[in-house]
């Protein structure tokens, strides 16, 4: 077994834990947990979108809490500003006013883990900056560039109320690698658990039970870059991918029908190259954490929803039914495109 091949199986033993330890405070979530896992060691931004009340913030504290390195959360409101995530201001016991690093700045290099919570309740300008932080992991203030190369950024969007809210434009949805969709737990086992064991009604005992730093948190760029550099994606299903992708442009191409749905009016646009490139990075870490060196069509699948969900932009006709059709579309889009053999 070569070096790279040690650390990458050293490496799968952590991510696996770390999605273990999570699942101790978090029950009847797994394909949850392990969306956000892949995410993670594929250094993506994932936007959260569920029911009031299904455990988002806590299911983020405790990744929080298995990673390690330092956490910040941020709550959407319609008055914040783009300066309170950058600069905090108080007058101090003296009198006198005073300006400390806001939430995004405080730890600096060492902050791995930004909650924005609500994130539609904040205003363009805030989510505008936002993105620049996700998508340079930079900012600029107080005359120096702060660098956060370790940030993994988490937001949740409230889709219950639509007063005082700023929906994210396409381009901001793209930047997050996965939008994932928590529903309440299905099985009646842990249905009943979150409802009647009182284990479940405290937030702080639960995240107890996460094991806090599990991985080398400084470390997460540089094994995402070892999983990329050492998962291969053969010749056919290089193939498969890119008819993926003109079939996200062109459906009806492929045969693709929706009920209730005239095809050829459906599609504004498909997916991006920055989509199809988190596709491929999330499919190979997939494949890494099953212990293949090799992506298959399966591994394709399991993250092509939460990919592409938010990357396929339908017309004026078909875009208030965004959330139903888009589901119908990938699942369709999986069905008719030739998988290799």
């Amino acid at each position: 077994m070569t070096h790279a091949e040690e650390m990458l199986h050293g490496w799968r033993e952590r991510a696996l834990r770390v999605e273990a330890a999570v699942a101790r405070a978090v029950i009847g979530q797994p394909q949850a947990l392990r969306m956000i896992n892949v995410a993670l060691f594929a250094r993506g931004h994932v936007l959260l979108e569920g029911d009031v009340g299904v455990g988002k913030t806590t299911v983020l504290r405790a990744f929080a809490r298995a990673v390690g390195g330092k956490f910040e959360r941020v709550e959407g409101t319609v008055d914040l500003m783009p300066g309170d995530l950058v600069y905090h201001t108080y007058v101090d016991d003296a009198g006198k006013p005073r300006i400390e690093p806001g939430p995004l700045l405080r730890h600096e290099d060492a902050l791995a883990t930004f909650f924005f919570n609500e994130i539609n309740r904040a205003r363009p300008q805030v989510q505008a900056l936002l993105l620049r932080a996700m998508a340079e992991r930079t900012v600029t203030a107080f005359n120096r560039e702060f660098r956060f190369p370790h940030m993994t950024v988490f937001a949740d969007r409230n889709r219950l109320e639509r007063e005082e809210t700023f929906e994210l434009p396409a381009a901001a949805r793209d930047r997050f690698m996965f939008e994932l969709r928590m529903a309440a737990p299905a099985e009646e086992s842990a249905r009943r658990a979150i409802v009647f064991d009182p284990a479940f009604h405290d937030t702080e005992a639960l995240l107890e039970r996460v094991e806090p730093g599990i991985v080398p948190w400084r470390e997460l760029n540089d094994i995402a870059v070892l999983v990329q550099e050492s998962v291969m994606v053969s010749e056919a299903l290089q193939r498969y991918v890119m008819d993926l992708w003109d079939a996200t442009h062109a459906p009806q191409r492929f045969d693709v029908r929706i009920e209730g749905v005239e095809m050829d009016r459906l599609m504004l646009s498909g997916a991006s190259p920055r989509g199809m490139m988190a596709l491929v990075r999330a499919a190979r870490v997939v494949a890494w954490l099953a212990g293949r060196a090799h992506v298959t069509p399966d591994d394709i699948a399991a993250v092509f929803p939460a990919v592409m969900g938010h990357r396929v932009f339908f017309s004026p006709l078909y875009e208030m039914r965004h959330a139903q059709i888009a589901d119908a579309l990938t699942a369709q889009l999986l069905q008719r495109v030739p998988t290799p053999r």
